[in-house]
């Protein structure tokens, strides 16, 4: 690791340390302590905290400050989680980030109630840090919210098809995923009043950055190490998700290894002594290969999307955030 490389994961580090702090006291001595204690809960659960990182540094680049979009960079926040709790609730999820799920930990109601209560503390939050743009700045937050609730719906929807494609795949994974890392990028612009062209350079490096994530996500679940993943390796194949790698391998598999595929959708998943037999199918059939020209297509767009935008430390910053995602193994 270079020196820059060193002192831009240390500025990581600290906005990481920075936003656990500000989550961990935003709704000390806030009563009633029914709803506040299990929103603290869902809070301090320790993420990668990747959306308040884009909001600030997406600020940063056309000018701002840190201190100028800290409270949109917290709404992010408190609206990812509660999409999570909320997903956690449809998924029937016993853990999260290594914890106890919140509907398993208390009640399904109490789930529900703090799911609508952090989306209402996430405009709460956002709006501190509105001075101009306000209408624009809280639409694209709203509209937001709408593309991760189809995003969803749709992954739901696919649960129950066996004709989904990877065109329709993309789709979801664009509302349910990229649309919100696409949104931090333009509102950390907005806050500061960038101009439209470098809202929209923004815009397209959250969204290509997120495309790229999620498909990254997928490959982890069949290529990483158990340990560092923090889950069994195999999962999605298990739980019969109908994934990038899934999808790929639909549209180039034949014959037996077709009906292998077809197995998964009429049993809703495989057993997990039948993941090592997978994964070199998917090896057979190239399809990891084609996921990772994927990521590096879309993380290409992203990286591209930068040209435009002032190359200063905010820029630097975008640049070396993509290129570390791109190489993750969690």
């Amino acid at each position: 690791m270079t020196t820059i490389e060193q002192k831009f994961a240390k500025n990581y580090k600290t906005v990481v340390d920075d936003v656990d702090k500000k989550l961990s006291l935003l709704l000390k001595n806030r009563k009633p302590k029914s709803i506040y204690e299990p929103c603290s809960y869902i809070l301090e659960g320790k993420g990668k905290r990747l959306r308040p990182f884009l909001v600030l540094v997406s600020a940063k680049t056309v000018g701002g400050s840190f201190s100028k979009v800290y409270n949109a960079a917290i709404a992010v926040e408190i609206l990812h989680s509660f999409t999570l709790v909320h997903d956690d609730i449809m998924d029937n999820s016993d853990k999260r980030r290594g914890r106890v799920t919140l509907h398993k930990k208390y009640d399904l109601n109490t789930a529900i109630l703090v799911g609508d209560n952090l989306n209402a503390l996430a405009y709460e939050s956002l709006l501190k840090d509105c001075k101009k743009n306000v209408n624009e700045i809280v639409s694209t937050f709203t509209q937001c919210i709408v593309e991760v609730c189809e995003g969803q719906s749709l992954d739901k929807e696919f649960e129950m098809r066996n004709d989904v494609t990877l065109k329709e795949y993309k789709v979801m994974i664009y509302k349910k995923t990229a649309a919100l890392s696409e949104m931090c990028c333009k509102i950390g612009g907005l806050i500061v009043s960038g101009n439209k062209k470098e809202i929209i350079a923004l815009s397209n490096y959250g969204k290509n950055l997120g495309m790229a994530f999620q498909i990254q996500d997928d490959l982890l679940d069949i290529i990483a190490d158990e340990n560092e993943l923090g889950k069994i390796t195999g999962s999605d194949l298990v739980e019969g998700k109908k994934t990038y790698l899934f999808l790929r391998a639909m549209q180039k598999a034949k014959g037996a290894d077709k009906d292998l595929l077809l197995k998964i959708i009429d049993n809703n998943g495989i057993e997990r002594s039948e993941i090592e037999n997978y994964k070199n199918l998917y090896i057979r059939l190239g399809v990891l290969q084609d996921a990772k020209k994927e990521i590096e297509r879309y993380t290409k767009l992203a990286l591209n999307s930068l040209s435009v935008l002032p190359n200063n430390e905010g820029q630097q910053l975008m640049n070396w955030l993509a290129n570390v995602l791109i190489n993750r193994n969690k």
